[in-house]
């Protein structure tokens, strides 16, 4: 990279963002969730399935796996994020999790309910891989970007993203809609083609930022030993530096708190829609698209009220609407609720995703050189986040057995994330 803000690498930065948000859309999002709770509810068990010998039901099987999957992560991060200070390769990570994420998707092409472990295992693998990349995606912001150009740039990265996944969505959307276009006849086949097509996308695209973007700069000769302990020492040395910066630190544990509720909900909303109102895959891809459409327009809006009002003043703003979705889901009751709701939600994530990440980034010492680390932290933060909302929210539908529950409960975790922006105000705003 020759300098900050140039166009190419930013581009090219940006191209991560759209090849790996395949995954998001389709595994994460829509056709898969959508297959998955299909495809196990039968007449015999209803929603209850075996993996392995124990039974569960079917959307607290797989929330958990992804629960698991990210704690994995959590675990995994620091030692990576090291390794990749001291060898300055943070490319060829980006890579690494690149390919496992890509190839598990592909894999899921075999997933039918007699595969009822690939599949788990696989969308787990798909998770951590997708996780893994962006940690490093992040990473680079500060050094392609000066601060006042990281939070268009940042949006400018999820832009992209929902772009790129939208046009594979659609792709996949002809076969699941007309599979007799293309002779289909087996109905799982679109389903599982999709997958395919996901892991291919993914792989494909993500050689653009692999070429443009620098391999990273060592913060060492060689590897020691102790590099797995180097990992955990690094998180430390970040937390130590971050207690003695209110601003920042408020902002992180306000940042913890709403992502528990921001990320589950992007998680598991399609299974949400499937169980309770049983839509079916043609109606949730349609809902899950207009988020996506919405959240390009959703993420450039708070960029450009975050300009005018500031980040935090608006990320309290996107908090409230929030409490608003969780509060609503409780009670919706047909298609048009859900379609209402997928709007709002649409403007809001974009934004309070991409003013999350740019917000952290400005907020970080002038200059730094471990930025790998800082995004390690601020990475396991948010993936710490998603275990306790996935593992909550499994948990509450497991005693209650009722998904709405689940839902209205993470209204507690947006409110702890309010009174938390709220107290920075009294500081520094960014």
């Amino acid at each position: 990279m020759e300098f900050k803000n140039n166009k190419k690498t930013i581009r090219g930065w940006a191209m991560f963002d759209w090849a790996n948000s395949a995954y998001s859309l389709v595994i994460t999002s829509t056709i898969f969730p959508a297959y998955y709770t299909i495809i196990t509810t039968t007449k015999e068990h209803g929603d209850k399935v075996l993996f392995f010998g124990k039974s569960f039901i079917n959307t607290v099987l797989s929330t958990y796996a992804l629960a698991v999957a990210y704690l994995m992560m959590v675990i995994l991060l620091p030692i990576l994020s090291s390794i990749a200070d001291y060898s300055g390769n943070k490319r060829g990570y980006m890579k690494a999790f690149t390919y496992l994420g890509g190839i598990a998707c592909a894999l899921l092409f075999f997933f039918k309910l007699e595969t009822l472990e690939l599949g788990i295992i696989c969308s787990a693998l798909a998770a951590m891989g997708y996780i893994g990349g962006v940690l490093f995606n992040n990473s680079y912001l500060p050094e392609i970007a000066t601060k006042e150009q990281q939070d268009r740039v940042s949006a400018q990265g999820f832009a992209y993203g929902y772009i790129g996944s939208v046009i594979l969505q659609i792709i996949c959307f002809v076969f699941v809609l007309k599979p007799d276009w293309f002779a289909i006849t087996d109905p799982s086949l679109p389903a599982r083609l999709s997958f395919l097509l996901v892991g291919i996308w993914w792989i494909v695209f993500a050689q653009i930022p692999f070429i443009i973007l620098s391999k990273g700069n060592p913060n060492a000769n060689k590897l020691n030993k102790s590099v797995i302990k180097n990992g955990f020492q690094e998180l430390n040395k970040v937390w130590s530096q971050v207690k003695h910066m209110k601003v920042l630190k408020r902002f992180l544990i306000a940042f913890f708190f709403y992502a528990m509720g921001v990320q589950t909900i992007m998680l598991v909303a399609t299974n949400f829609g499937e169980k309770v109102l049983h839509l079916g895959t043609a109606k949730l891809i349609a809902a899950i698209l207009i988020i996506q459409l919405v959240a390009i327009a959703g993420a450039f809006l708070m960029s450009h009220f975050a300009k005018k009002s500031g980040n935090i003043q608006v990320l309290i703003a996107v908090l409230l609407i929030w409490i608003g979705v969780c509060i609503a889901s409780y009670y919706i009751a047909n298609e048009y609720h859900f379609y209402a709701l997928a709007v709002i939600v649409g403007m809001v994530m974009g934004g309070i995703q991409s003013l999350s990440r740019s917000t952290y980034s400005k907020l970080l010492p002038e200059n730094s050189p471990d930025t790998t680390s800082f995004f390690s932290f601020f990475d396991v933060t948010e993936k710490l986040a998603i275990v306790i909302g996935l593992f909550s929210f499994a948990l509450i539908e497991d005693l209650t057995g009722n998904i709405r529950n689940s839902a209205i409960s993470l209204s507690v975790f947006f409110l702890l994330g309010l009174f938390t922006l709220v107290s920075i105000l009294k500081n520094k705003p960014v």
